[in-house]
């Protein structure tokens, strides 16, 4: 190693309930407020309803995470702890370490200072940026078995796993930490003051992993986060399991800020959850892999469909509101599908490249063509009297069936203006997809991210949500979850697979491939910008003049 070259350990702060956020003003999530112990045990001594407090979806600043900076440009985003505004909390050994199931584990227990880098790609000179707290058995526990009493709720629209997730949550709690007082809360956020709890126990629990859907029920909305917290301060509960998609989790990070306000010892622990894979920072979601597999079906029916006959076309909408990665994965699977259609990459029907004349090239070669298009697609190709600015309980945009419009579109065009005979059959499996159990693979997965919950919960983070960065698990703040939607990057090579696949056109000019790299360029410039900046704060800090 060339001896300029020097390896140090990064100057963590952890668990310092006097210098939780360090004052970093340059960083892109710093903030100026913190609470402090005396603040935070002042303000819950009045209640909610005397501060005029009412229950909105609005999220303080003091939901940003805490920073910690090392040298050679590290940076963590750490997640809340209890004893950030709960100090001198007892510890306890953790059970894990008696129980006869892990006594062939080498390691039982995490290292405090483990951290998951969130870019793993670097050039040989790039600061070692961000990073996040690992997940697993802490050696240290801030909660006894006896005392610990779980609730757990799930949120939002229905997805493959949610019940092997419920399933591993008890089971867990239960086998690894003797936590025998597990309740259910009934019909989403709601159902923590409108609703009836079910209490939950392995045997409850034991089977329900091969069943779709979730047996405690979910909704959209609901979301009153005074009479939440009253709830579940009423009822005992001090370790609370929210699953649910982005919309969830910001309102699982409400949650938190009032328990935090209010200087309860509870924990709160997020599950991320969208079929639609649309969560940034992690991996994948649970249910992706189950989604993409049960699309298959779809492709090949719409497949044999349009082969069987003269001038078959078989169209398929898949879930996708904002990202495409159901129909690109799916597409990419399948290897039957002649074009797929995202809401990532415009398209136009109409002229030379457009997509009628693609579908006519693809009849007179081949005899059929088969169209995947996510659900959110062609969103602007839609006649304004058909685009109605509702939104569900949820808030997500309710959008027209655009599988069914172009379906009618390509009819219209072959059959009235080319004067051509075709046979197009259009499948929906939305809700069949929706529906299913979860496969082998995001059962697996869904354990994991249950377990990493549930461990980060008992070691007294709070106010985090869990999931696979780079292949490790971490903890990751609310906020990094909830900021921006995951979505394909059309100028990525794996769309470039795609287009390779099915030869389809890209349907975008120069112009707009060469501004969407300079963005990327821009955005890839300011990071690094970042973490230079955070980089010359450590060294500048930890060599004082």
């Amino acid at each position: 190693m060339a001896s300029s070259a020097t390896i140090s350990r990064p100057r963590f702060r952890c668990f310092d309930p006097t210098n939780s956020y360090p004052a970093i003003p340059d960083h892109p999530r710093y903030f100026s407020s913190a609470v402090s112990p005396t603040s935070s045990s002042s303000s819950s001594s009045s209640s909610p309803r005397e501060n005029g407090f009412r229950g909105t979806m609005a999220i303080s600043d003091n939901s940003e995470p805490k920073i910690v900076t090392g040298e050679g440009g590290y940076v963590l985003e750490d997640v809340p702890h209890l004893v950030d505004y709960i100090p001198d909390l007892p510890t306890y050994p953790n059970p894990l370490q008696d129980n006869p199931s892990y006594s062939v584990v080498k390691q039982y227990f995490v290292n405090a200072d483990d951290t998951v880098a969130q870019k793993i790609v670097v050039h040989k000179d790039s600061p070692r940026g961000t990073h996040f707290r690992r997940s697993g058995p802490r050696q240290k526990v801030y909660f006894e078995s006896d005392e610990v009493h779980a609730c757990i709720v799930t949120c939002g629209g229905l997805c493959p796993g949610l019940n092997t997730v419920i399933r591993e949550l008890v089971c867990g709690l239960y086998h690894m930490y003797h936590v025998k007082r597990i309740l259910g809360i009934e019909g989403g956020y709601r159902g923590f003051y409108a609703r009836n709890t079910v209490p939950l126990t392995p045997k409850v629990v034991n089977d329900i992993h091969k069943r779709g859907g979730t047996i405690l029920g979910t909704s959209r909305g609901g979301h009153d986060t005074s009479k939440i917290v009253d709830s579940i301060q009423d009822r005992g509960i001090n370790q609370v399991y929210v699953i649910g998609g982005d919309g969830t989790q910001r309102g699982a990070a409400v949650i938190f800020e009032e328990i935090r306000r209010r200087g309860l010892k509870v924990a709160v622990a997020g599950i991320p959850k969208t079929i639609d894979n649309d969560i940034p920072v992690i991996d994948k979601s649970f249910g992706f892999d189950s989604a993409v597999e049960e699309a298959q079906r779809a492709i090949n029916a719409a497949h044999v469909e349009a082969e069987s006959v003269e001038n078959g076309i078989g169209v398929v909408k898949l879930m996708g509101r904002y990202s495409g990665f159901i129909a690109m994965y799916a597409t990419l699977a399948s290897r039957d599908v002649d074009c797929c259609l995202i809401p990532e990459s415009p398209f136009y029907l109409e002229g030379p490249g457009g997509l009628y004349e693609y579908i006519e090239k693809r009849l007179k070669e081949d005899g059929h063509i088969v169209i995947v298009i996510a659900e959110g697609a062609g969103e602007v190709l839609l006649s304004e009297s058909l685009l109605k600015d509702e939104q569900d309980a949820s808030g997500n945009k309710l959008l027209q069936d655009v599988g069914l419009w172009l379906s009618q579109n390509i009819k219209d065009h072959f059959t009235k203006r080319r004067r051509m005979n075709i046979t197009l059959k259009y499948i929906d499996p939305t809700y069949m997809i929706r529906a299913i159990p979860g496969n082998a693979s995001d059962n697996v997965y869904c354990t994991l991210l249950a377990h990493s919950a549930i461990h980060g919960a008992m070691a007294g983070y709070t106010g985090f949500t869990v999931g696979p960065v780079n292949g490790r698990h971490a903890y990751i703040p609310f906020c990094r979850v909830t900021e921006r939607q995951n979505k394909v990057v059309i100028t990525d090579r794996m769309w470039a697979r795609l287009l390779s696949s099915t030869n389809q056109p890209s349907f975008l000019d120069l112009k707009e491939v060469a501004k969407e790299v300079a963005e990327m360029k821009k955005e890839d410039t300011e990071d690094q910008l970042i973490d230079g900046e955070n980089h010359i704060e450590a060294t500048a800090a930890s060599n004082p003049k």
